[in-house]
């Protein structure tokens, strides 16, 4: 029988799935743009279709960007090491900003060019009708693309295949474009052909434009949505044991949600039990959003947005033990003292397994020896039955 593999282990090997699925589509991709870049290119130059040899680049801008994620996916598809322990999600952003910043400059060009020719007239050669043809394949060819690409996309995970996917329809699109311009060329309006090249490569630009701004939001570590904020905090307030969220902190790295949350819990409950109330809130939340790699949960026993920060200068438990037998001289062998740093003061509770105990380590005994320091809060003595 096969041994179940680690979470480590099992990362690993997501990873390398993920890897496999990203570099097939891309290939194929890949593959699909070279051929009708070259199609739409010769028959825009054969055929006198300035928009379809404009959409021609595009499709060989798909090529670059195919190019791009292959390279990209390699290196932000490695596990986490010493030096990023986060993984590495946030290069596969930095390529999808490298990206949409190659298709604002390309389509800023296309559309500076063909404006002029528009703006200096003189347009007077009808396309071919192999324009079509080749708009009409172009058009079928990027659209099972795109539903493939965005298909593995989202199975992944990938931000960057998704991008390169809404890529491969904006080609699409301006196949499309293309079409129309060529059947209006036909009719008599031949200057709708230079005019679809210039709307051609504004849609370009809009795609990198898209591609670029989710990607700087993304660097800049732009937290969820007000909504799913919301949702998850509504998830956490609604957890047994958890009596406030004061504070939660959200950003993405890659398809990944990193979250920070603070919890506020009752403050006499043992450490294990706020952390298994922290384990609770953890799972409600994945439930609600699969994608959440990772939560740092803080178990806090107050709403310190409320109150003044815990002072470092509160005594520790050291400190603590040392004052109460320089006035109450040395506690009991088996005692046992629970400290309480609630509202900048220290509550104690002094456990005694001996009765006899009891006189000289009384509740009374005690808030009098110790009142007159201002870190003191309240004292509550337990003492066991005989």
């Amino acid at each position: 029988m096969q041994e179940p593999m680690s979470p480590a282990q099992q990362y690993r090997e997501k990873l390398k799935v993920e890897m496999k699925a990203a570099s097939r589509v891309t290939i194929i991709g890949m593959i699909l743009d070279a051929a009708l870049g070259i199609i739409k290119v010769i028959a825009g130059a054969l055929f006198h279709s300035q928009a379809l040899l404009v959409d021609g680049i595009h499709s060989f801008t798909d090529v670059a960007s195919d190019l791009v994620v292959l390279g990209v996916m390699k290196v932000s598809r490695q596990e986490p090491d010493d030096d990023h322990p986060y993984g590495h999600q946030r290069i596969e952003t930095f390529g999808t900003l490298v990206l949409g910043s190659i298709l604002i400059a390309v389509g800023a060009a296309l559309a500076w060019e063909n404006t002029l020719r528009l703006i200096e007239g003189g347009v007077d050669t009808v396309p071919g009708w192999p324009v079509l043809v080749a708009a009409a394949v172009s058009v079928a060819g990027k659209e099972w693309i795109f539903r493939y690409t965005r298909r593995v996309g989202l199975k992944i995970r990938s931000d960057l295949i998704i991008a390169n996917a809404w890529h491969s329809r904006t080609d699409a699109f301006s196949s499309v474009v293309v079409l129309v311009s060529t059947i209006g060329a036909m009719l008599g309006m031949v200057w709708l052909d230079v005019f679809a090249a210039v709307i051609i490569a504004g849609i370009i630009i809009h795609v990198g434009w898209k591609f670029t701004w989710d990607s700087v939001q993304e660097l800049v570590d732009t937290g969820l949505s007000r909504e799913d904020t919301q949702m998850l905090k509504r998830i956490a307030r609604d957890t047994d044991g958890v009596r406030n969220v004061h504070e939660l902190r959200s950003r993405r790295m890659g398809h990944d949600i990193l979250l920070d949350i603070h919890l506020v819990v009752r403050p006499e409950i043992s450490v294990s039990e706020g952390h298994q109330i922290g384990t609770q809130v953890v799972a409600g939340m994945r439930n609600a959003l699969e994608n959440i790699r990772d939560i740092n949960f803080h178990i806090d026993a107050e709403n310190d947005e409320d109150q003044l920060l815990t002072s470092e200068r509160l005594p520790s438990r050291q400190e603590l033990r040392a004052i109460m037998e320089q006035h109450l001289g040395e506690l009991p062998q088996h005692s046992r003292l629970r400290l309480h740093y609630l509202k900048n003061k220290v509550h104690l509770e002094l456990f005694l397994d001996e009765p006899e105990s009891e006189t000289a380590f009384s509740t009374t005994n005690i808030r009098e020896q110790l009142r007159d320091y201002p870190w003191f809060g309240s004292i509550r003595v337990w003492v066991a039955g005989p």
